[in-house]
């Protein structure tokens, strides 16, 4: 690509600092695009560091696109795979195709390192450029979910065809996120995981766990929570007959549409009534 180079992401010191300067070009309202931030993604997972790419002209970080380890459960399997997160162009280098070419180039490194997919929320800007142009699927819009009273209960022997794993570690990293600040509650039995922002005047809810959770490096919460947001997609979560109704697009500052790239040459596509993604899965609040 004349007059630029494409090279690994890295997360060093120093690529740290110039990737946080073109987030904060990019994104200036963004409150969240600190160094410490980008740090706490791109080498603390204990999934494992970064895959992605920059692109440079000289000394310039001109455009940037990282995806995240995750674990899931695929199609009964525990399989690596990675959640599409960065992406920024700086202005005086947009228009030129940068970000195809560096989504292209981490798909085919995480191929050949053996990831079987990518998944990640993409909203109504960019949607488009992830289906046309990078070969996803757009599997569904995530529901956001507004009301009172208690989340319905998980029925059980749901068929789950994809959901995040998430490990000790991994859950215990999720949750200590540099900018944003989380407590749990306990509600009939189960854990919600809370974020301190709202929606609408509602908490956001990040996720439900129905196992016992380690709460004991975030705060406990023990008063009423009257209005709660839950934003995702779970087969096993039964909305009628509940105070909850799906936030209408139109009074959505996005849409967020879940999307998913299959790694494995073998094509697979999911089936949104049978997937579990929720807030905890991607790093919006």
């Amino acid at each position: 690509m004349q007059g630029y180079g494409l090279k690994p992401v890295e997360a060093s010191g120093g690529e740290i600092a110039a990737i946080t300067a073109l987030l904060q070009t990019a994104f200036p309202g963004a409150r969240h695009f600190t160094e410490a931030v980008v740090r706490w993604q791109y080498k603390e997972n204990p999934e494992g560091p970064a895959v992605g790419f920059n692109a440079w002209q000289g000394d310039e970080l001109a455009a940037h696109y990282v995806t995240l380890p995750m674990m899931a459960m695929v199609q009964g399997t525990l399989e690596k795979g990675l959640l599409s997160l960065n992406t920024a162009t700086h202005p005086a280098h947009q228009g030129k195709g940068l970000f195809t070419k560096l989504a292209m180039a981490t798909y085919e490194h995480a191929a050949q390192a053996g990831y079987g997919f990518v998944v990640g929320v993409a909203n109504a800007n960019s949607t488009h450029g992830f289906t046309k142009k990078l070969g996803f699927e757009l599997v569904s819009p995530l529901r956001a979910m507004i009301g009172f009273g208690a989340l319905p209960m998980r029925t059980k022997n749901t068929d789950v065809q994809f959901a995040h794993a998430w490990s000790d570690l991994s859950l215990a990293w999720r949750l200590r996120h540099p900018a944003y600040a989380y407590s749990v509650k306990q509600d009939g039995g189960r854990t919600l995981i809370l974020s301190q922002r709202k929606q609408f005047g509602a908490r956001h809810v990040l996720g439900v766990r129905d196992l016992p959770l380690n709460t004991s490096s975030i705060p406990v919460e023990t008063g009423i929570v009257f209005r709660k947001v839950w934003i995702g997609l779970d087969p096993a979560l039964d909305w009628h007959h509940k105070t909850y109704l799906n936030i209408p697009m139109r009074f959505r500052p996005s849409p967020l549409n879940l999307i998913f790239k299959d790694l494995s040459g073998t094509g697979r596509m999911l089936d949104p009534a049978h997937v579990r993604f929720d807030t905890m899965d991607f790093d919006i609040i």
